[in-house]
This record gives C-alpha cells, sequence and structure tokens, in this order.
C-alpha cells in the first residue's frame, strides 16, 4: 500500500491545470504536423469502453500505451489524432437499466420498448461521461471535441448500411438453429462470447427399453451428463467403429417417460470408447446433436422456454427449472429401475460472459452472418504482414481463432441496442432490409412491422475504426478516411482479439478494402499481487483512481509501464508506482537544482568539452536511439527502464556532481558552458519521458529556458538519434565507467566501515589494458576530487596494498587502503557477531518456510514476505562474509 507519510503533494492540483491548457490550445485535435513527418497522419481509435464502466486497471494500462503512442508521434511531427469515444454495451446496460428500474418498482415490460430506451439514455446520460472523466485525469490525450457513441445517429446509419449491404451479398440468413443461450438475460450469446468453468459432475447411465429385443436384450444404455434433456431425444447413434453395435442399427427404443419410439443410427460423431457406446441424440439441445439430427433427418424438439423452464405437455416435470427437472427425472429413471448406474463426471460447462449464468443450447429463429468468404481477406492481412502482433505469438492465435470461426449469431432478444433493419409485411409475406425506416409495405400497401430482435454489440462495434471518420454519409471518400487510414496502432485485451480485433478487420477489408489498424499491442492483463484475476470477491483488486492518488497519474503510468513484459499476465506490484513516485520526485529536484544554478545563464548550443560532457553527451545519444528502437517494437519496459536508469544513475547521481564544481567555479564560460549543457540534456530527457510523464515533464518545461518550437512541450520535437549520433564517444563513455567504479568502490568502502567522508585514503586501482590505465589516469584530478583520495596509482601489473578492501568494477579492481582507518580486530567482532545473529535468523525462517503446516495455512502474501525476507537475511550473510574474508 503507498505509504500515506510521504503523501503530501496534491498532484491533481498540479495536473488539471495542464490538461486544461493542452485540450484548450486544440492540441488533441488533428494536428498540423512538422518536420519530416508533416503530411504524414498518425491516428489511433480507443477501444470504446462501456458506459456502464469505471476506469479499471486494464484500461489505465490500455489507456497509458495508447497515449505514449500518441505522444510521441505528435512530438515526431505527425498529423495526429486519438478517437474517443463509448459502446453502447447492450446487455450489460440493460442488465443495469433493468436492476435500477425494479429498485423503483417498475419493470420495463409494464412501461414498453420506448419508454426503456428513453430510460437507457437517461443512464447514459448520467453514468456514460464517468469513464471519460477519468481517462481525462490520466491525461490522456484524445480528441475530446469529436467524442463518438455507438449508438449515436450516425453510427446507426452506419451499423443499419452494413446489415443490409451483408444481407443484400447473401453474407446475413435467418436461421433455426442452435445457439448458445443466457436464461439469465434471455438472450442468444455468440459462440466465443461463452465463458466456459470446469466443474464437478455426474455420468448417468440409463436404459432405454428397446421396441423389439435384439439377441436377449431388453435395453441399450446410454450415457449423459445431462439427464434432463432426455426429454427432448429424438435418437439413439453408435459409432460406425464399433461392430458390437452393428446389430442395433435400424431398431427403435421406446423413450421413456415420454414414450416416444426414437431410431438408433450409426454416425461418425460418436466415440465409441465413451460411456456404453450408445449415444443420446437430442437436436435441439446441442449443437452435435443438432449436426447428427441434420444428417439423419431427425425432428427437433424444444424441451425449454426461453428461461430455461421445461415447456407444457411434460406432465409432472412442466414448469421445473432444468435442476429440478434433472433431480426428477433421475428419480423417476430410479424408481423405474431404468438407473443402471452413476460415475463421477468433471466436465466444462458454458457460462454468459455478463451474468455467468449456464448457458443452453437451445434451438431457436436467429439472424447470422456468413462468415467463410470474410475470414479468407482477414486471415491474409496477416499472413502477409500488413498487420503486426505485438508480441509476434498473437499472430497465430488470431489466425487459429479465424480457421474455427463458425457462422456468427447476431440477433440479440434484447431493447437496448441497434434494432435490426429488417421490415416485414404479415398481408403479403414482402420482407426486405432497408437503411431507412420502412412504414408502409410497398408491394401491397399495408403497414410493415420491424425486427423486434437487436445487433450483437460486437456486430456495430467491428466498424469503429472508420465509422468514427466519416464512411456512413461519405463511404470510402471521406476526408478524414483518404488521410488518415488505416490507423497506425490499435492497443487491446487478449480476450477481445476475436470478438473485436478479428471482426474488425474483416468488416473494413469488406467496406474500406484494406485494413483498418497496421500494428495490434496486446497488452498483459493485470492481475492482483497475489497473481490471481482482480476482484471484488477476493479483494485482490486496485483503484486506478486511488493510485492516481496517491502516486500522481505519471507515477502510476510509469509503474505500469515498467511491468509490461512480453508475458501474458502481469502480476501488479505497487512498489513499482513508489518507485515511480520516487523517480517523479528525483526529477523535480534535478531540475530544481539545475534551474537554482542558472544566474547568468544565456541560451545557446550545448558545447561539449570536458570528459563528463563528451560521457553524458554519448550516454544521451545512446539513450534516445534505444528508446527510439524499444518504442518502436513496443516494448514498453524497455523504455521505461533506459529512461529510468539514464536520468537517475548518469545525469542526477553523476553528471549532476561533475557538475558542480565548474558551476561554483570562477571561470564564467565554463561556467555558461555547463549550464547550457545541463539545460540541454535535461531538456531532452523531459522530451523523452514526455509520452508517459505528460504532467511533470510539461511543468518543468515551463519553467526551462529554451527556446521551444512550441510553447508547450506536448508539440515540442522528439529528440532525433540521427543528429545527436555526432556525440557518440566510446572513449569517453569507457573513461567514465571506470570513473564512476572507482568513486563508488572508494565510497562503498567508507560506508562499509565507517570511514569520514573528510577523511583521505590511498586507492590503487588495477586494469586489464593499457588503454584503460591511460583513460583512468588522465580523469586522476577528478577521482581524486570526488573520491577525497590523496594517493591514486593505476596500472595493469598494480598490487593489493596490504590491509586494504576489494572492490570490482568493470574490467578493474579497486584497492582502498584501510591500515590506520579500520580497528580490524574491534571490526572483525563485530562482524562476527552480526554473522552468527544472521545465521540465527536464517535457520528459524528456513524451517518455518519449509513447514509444510505453515505453508498450507499461511496467506500467500505472508509466505511471500517470509521468503523475501529469508532470501535478504542470505544476501546479508554473503556480504558480512565477505568482508569477513577481506579483513582476514
Amino acid at each position: 500500500m503507498a505509504d500515506k507519510k510521504k503523501i503530501d503533494f496534491d498532484f491533481a492540483a498540479h495536473e488539471a491545470p495542464l490538461f486544461k491548457a493542452w485540450n484548450e490550445g486544440g492540441y488533441f485535435q488533428r494536428t498540423p504536423g512538422f518536420g519530416k513527418h508533416q503530411n504524414d497522419c498518425y491516428t489511433v481509435v480507443i477501444p470504446p469502453p462501456n458506459i456502464t464502466g469505471m476506469l479499471h486497471m486494464g484500461h489505465a494500462l490500455d489507456d497509458t500505451i495508447q497515449d505514449a503512442c500518441i505522444r510521441r508521434a505528435r512530438m515526431q511531427g505527425y498529423q495526429t489524432r486519438w478517437v474517443l469515444g463509448t459502446d453502447h454495451a447492450g446487455i450489460a446496460t440493460q442488465t443495469k437499466v433493468d436492476k435500477k428500474l425494479a429498485e423503483e418498482g417498475i419493470s420495463r415490460l409494464e412501461i414498453g420498448r420506448e419508454k426503456f430506451i428513453e430510460a437507457c439514455y437517461d443512464w447514459r446520460a448520467h453514468y456514460g461521461t464517468t469513464i471519460v472523466e477519468q481517462i481525462k485525469g490520466m491525461g490522456c490525450s484524445c480528441d475530446y471535441s469529436d467524442e463518438h457513441f455507438t449508438l449515436d445517429p450516425d453510427y446507426i446509419d452506419a451499423v443499419r448500411r452494413l446489415f443490409v449491404e451483408w444481407y443484400h451479398d447473401d453474407l446475413i440468413y435467418r436461421g433455426k438453429r442452435i445457439v448458445n443461450w443466457c436464461p439469465h438475460c434471455t438472450t442468444a450469446i455468440a459462440d466465443d462470447e461463452a465463458e466456459y468453468v470446469d466443474e464437478p459432475g455426474h455420468l448417468w447411465h440409463l436404459r432405454y427399453p428397446l421396441v423389439e429385443p435384439i439377441d436377449g436384450l431388453d435395453y441399450i444404455i446410454v450415457a449423459t451428463t445431462r439427464p434432463e434433456t432426455m426429454l427432448g431425444d429424438t435418437g439413439v447413434a453408435v459409432s460406425p467403429k464399433d461392430p458390437d453395435k452393428q446389430k442395433f442399427v435400424g431398431a427403435k427404443v421406446k423413450l421413456p417417460i415420454v414414450d416416444r419410439e426414437i431410431p438408433i443410427f450409426s454416425d461418425y460423431y460418436v466415440d465409441a470408447d465413451f460411456g456404453s457406446g450408445f449415444v443420446k441424440v437430442t437436436p435441439a439441445h446441442d449443437p452435435n446433436d443438432w449436426a447428427m439430427g441434420e444428417r439423419h433427418d431427425l425432428p427437433k424438439i424444444n424441451i425449454f422456454d426461453e428461461t430455461a423452464h421445461v415447456v407444457e405437455g411434460y406432465g409432472e416435470f412442466s414448469g421445473m427449472s432444468r435442476d429440478e427437472a434433472r433431480e426428477a427425472v433421475v428419480a423417476w429413471f430410479e424408481e423405474h429401475g431404468l438407473l443402471d448406474h452413476v460415475e463421477d463426471h468433471d466436465h466444462s460447462v458454458m457460462t454468459c460472459y455478463r451474468c455467468h449464468t449456464k448457458l443452453e443450447p437451445w434451438l431457436s429463429e436467429q439472424w447470422f452472418v456468413s462468415v467463410d468468404r470474410l475470414k479468407g481477406p482477414a486471415a491474409k492481412a496477416v499472413e502477409s504482414g500488413e498487420i503486426t502482433f505485438h508480441p509476434a505469438r498473437w499472430s497465430q492465435v488470431y489466425l487459429d481463432w479465424l480457421e474455427n470461426l463458425k457462422d456468427w449469431c447476431i440477433s440479440r432478444q434484447l431493447w437496448w441496442g441497434h434494432r435490426i433493419p429488417m421490415f416485414y409485411c404479415d398481408e403479403c409475406g414482402w420482407e426486405d432490409a432497408s437503411v431507412e425506416d420502412i412504414h408502409t409495405c410497398p408491394k401491397c400497401g399495408a403497414a410493415v412491422r420491424q425486427d423486434e430482435d437487436v445487433l450483437d454489440t460486437w456486430f456495430s462495434s467491428q466498424l469503429w475504426p472508420f465509422a468514427t471518420m466519416g464512411w456512413t454519409r461519405e463511404g470510402t471518400q471521406a476526408p478524414e478516411l483518404k488521410k488518415a487510414y488505416p490507423t497506425q496502432v490499435l492497443a487491446t485485451a487478449r480476450d477481445i482479439m476475436g470478438l473485436w480485433v478479428a471482426r474488425m478487420v474483416m468488416a473494413s477489408e469488406y467496406c474500406m478494402g484494406t485494413i483498418p489498424f497496421e500494428n495490434v499491442i496486446i497488452y498483459p492483463t493485470v492481475m492482483g499481487s497475489d497473481g490471481k484475476p482482480m476482484s471484488k470477491s477476493r479483494g485482490n483488486g486496485v483503484d486506478p483512481l486511488k493510485l492516481m492518488e496517491d502516486y500522481g497519474a505519471d507515477g502510476m503510468r510509469f509503474g505500469l509501464l515498467m511491468q509490461v513484459t512480453g508475458a501474458q499476465d502481469l502480476k501488479f506490484n505497487e512498489s513499482k508506482l513508489e518507485n515511480s513516485r520516487n523517480f517523479s520526485n528525483k526529477i523535480r529536484n534535478a531540475a530544481r537544482f539545475v534551474m537554482m544554478n542558472l544566474e547568468g545563464f544565456e541560451p545557446g548550443e550545448p558545447e561539449v568539452s570536458t570528459p563528463a560532457d563528451r560521457w553524458i553527451f554519448s550516454r544521451l545519444a545512446r539513450l534516445v536511439a534505444r528508446v527510439d528502437e524499444s518504442f518502436d517494437a513496443y516494448e514498453f519496459s524497455d523504455v521505461t527502464r533506459e529512461l529510468y536508469a539514464f536520468f537517475w544513475n548518469e545525469f542526477c547521481d553523476w553528471y549532476i556532481e561533475f557538475s558542480k564544481s565548474r558551476l561554483s567555479g570562477s571561470d564564467a564560460a565554463d561556467r555558461l558552458a555547463c549550464q547550457r549543457n545541463l539545460v540541454f540534456v535535461l531538456d531532452t530527457a523531459l522530451r523523452l519521458l514526455h509520452p508517459i510523464m505528460p504532467f511533470i515533464t510539461e511543468e518543468i518545461f515551463q519553467d526551462l529556458p529554451v527556446e521551444g518550437e512550441d510553447p508547450y512541450l506536448i508539440a515540442c520535437a522528439w529528440p532525433e538519434a540521427e543528429s545527436l549520433a555526432k556525440y557518440r564517444d566510446e572513449q569517453a563513455e569507457r573513461a567514465m565507467i571506470m570513473v564512476c567504479d572507482v568513486v563508488s568502490a572508494v565510497r562503498a568502502t567508507r560506508s562499509r566501515y565507517g570511514i569520514s567522508p573528510k577523511q583521505a585514503l590511498s586507492v590503487t586501482v588495477k586494469v586489464e589494458a593499457a588503454s584503460d590505465a591511460a583513460l583512468l589516469s588522465e580523469q586522476e584530478q577528478l577521482i581524486c576530487g570526488m573520491g577525497n583520495i590523496e594517493s591514486l596509482q593505476v596500472g595493469c601489473d598494480a598490487e593489493k596494498p596490504a590491509e586494504s578492501s576489494v572492490t570490482l568494477g568493470t574490467g578493474l579492481e579497486v584497492y582502498t587502503v584501510l591500515s590506520g582507518h579500520v580497528d580490524f580486530e574491534a571490526e572483525r567482532a563485530r562482524l562476527e557477531k552480526q554473522r552468527a545473529s544472521l545465521q540465527k535468523d536464517i535457520e528459524k525462517f528456513g524451517r518455518k518456510l519449509s513447514n509444510p503446516g505453515f505453508l498450507a495455512k499461511a496467506a500467500p502474501e505472508v509466505i511471500e514476505k517470509d521468503r523475501a525476507k529469508h532470501a535478504d537475511l542470505s544476501d546479508q550473510l554473503k556480504r558480512v562474509e565477505s568482508q569477513i574474508a577481506e579483513l582476514n
């Protein structure tokens, strides 16, 4: 958790004015562009959040990634725009509004469709903007001047237009088919919207009497996980590969309870080794049984209504729920001596992705999209490399999903959503799809009615990339589409790769004749710190709004991206955000130091004169190239690591330290050169940090004495690796690495042995190469000044002086003379005592962590904490033993 004692900074008070200035300054709209990319567009469309939603960690990560990409592109000179909008979220919103009305004692069935839709729009007006306001709080540079909604009038027309085109192109058809039905939401659910849950169950072996005995057998035994559906059986199947069952093919059984005579037939779908080898076939309640029913011309009998209760006509079983019917059917079979035996059997069941109710395979008339003609171009777009996935492994997942895609059920039995634009005349039988409403039959003049169902939410959201850019009215010739389509990046979660990503590609290839985006970033799923999915019930969820309050938007953004690797899941680590907040403080303090030392400053070009200058500018040039490389590969954790290491370790810890003597010196020209260099490096670093940490970088930039291309950093030029390449200096980097290693070694030795910084020390450095010795000797004055060293000897053959410490560096060894500064006997005694104490604690934690009882009962976070403590103690022991060996 956040350390409340350290939170004394009102982040929002600093962030809000900057956001307002950017927004009102027009920086979030399509920017004009500049430089070599001034004629190129860079566009991102936001995955539209649901109007029922609040900002969660997935949104926070996704939006940070998108904003980092769009801000960098804006600074690179592209004409940028991040398209903003929200999704009407059919099932989710209808469920929320239904619940709200129920709390008021109202039912949607009472108020009717029109009033209910009005209530949904009222909900959207009240709650639909919440998440947009929260996105603003993150600093996201979306185009807020042109927000879209998937039930805006233009968008409704776009959806209707696609439906009509696909209908007339024979890509949309209506049919009576098995669908995944949610008895709670009372609507069909697409195959890829279903979630699978493993649960323990049973395999019931039921006796079905033969109409005529065969070889002395009066019955066969079928095995089923759903005995309640036997009421709708219309056949029994066996495998043609099972020779023992072939004598039954053509015979009939009398279905118990309902006394229906049904045939036994042979079908290759049947697994001869499953159960008894006899498979009951219920075509209206199982997709595989449906297929067998089609092949063998079996009747299809629906035994459930839309709420999964047994329909009329089944005597005592009518009106029972699925679970009640199961219990009653099994009891009937047992009572009549027809329950052979029961086995335990774990299996996977489908549940609704919204309400998590078990789905019912159910025969109903629905609308479908025939996907075979759409799949090919969508697959080719990825196979050819037109669309690239990051990480690359998701390409194959996408292609596998497409290959296995079946016709898509697009009708939903809801009121909130895009009503299917099909119109029917009950007088003469005329029917057609139309973008415009039709009230009178064009054939006979009678009144017509519109289809009652609405379209799947994913049907409308598949148009998102181009329907938000003018396609509805002007088609592919819309100015925005001609200028800025396809878009460059889509960042999204893996769980909607098929539901949304693939469908956007299919729709775009059909409507636009091209891909919708060039790159797809699949970000990792943010899990709780315990490695489990975040949820209220587990208590492991994290509120990004609270994180921004504790760490600032910048701290949350940087801390999240630090954790984004190529892994599938991200185990949230709040300490990364604490590091980010500390990093923000480091940036502020470094900027404050530079500002406080600018007396007499005059803007001008940097002057790289000293070895420290050559080193930091070389490191800066290398940093820009690496950040570009990581950004282009969408390796965001690499970007943060490079920026963090450079700013904290190299710029703050060393270059600023190197600069202090120059800033306080009497040489005015050298002081000015140092000031200009500090300002240049700070300015460049701020530009590199800005896409991820926009607020603090902009705030500092406003006070920085630089002649920017724009008053605001958001529109200033991104550092160019090519122009900085002239500063690359391998020799200077090697020299300063050794300087830092030597000074660090001496400082660490002082700290380890409690030697005062005021006490001058003698140091010997052994290097591996004569060239290193020469480079290091040239920096003798700098090293001695920073390390308070009275005597420095450097050489390839240098020997370790008596009573000296040893510290290893990069290709060198540093010997710091301790004699005269350390009481060796007292120090040995102290270290021996510390070693004994550490060994005792390590043994205690070791016993605890090897105790099965503790591991079984303790909370995971407690075990993890103890393991971390054990590792820390072990590390301390190694260091103490190293010091003891050194003293001996």
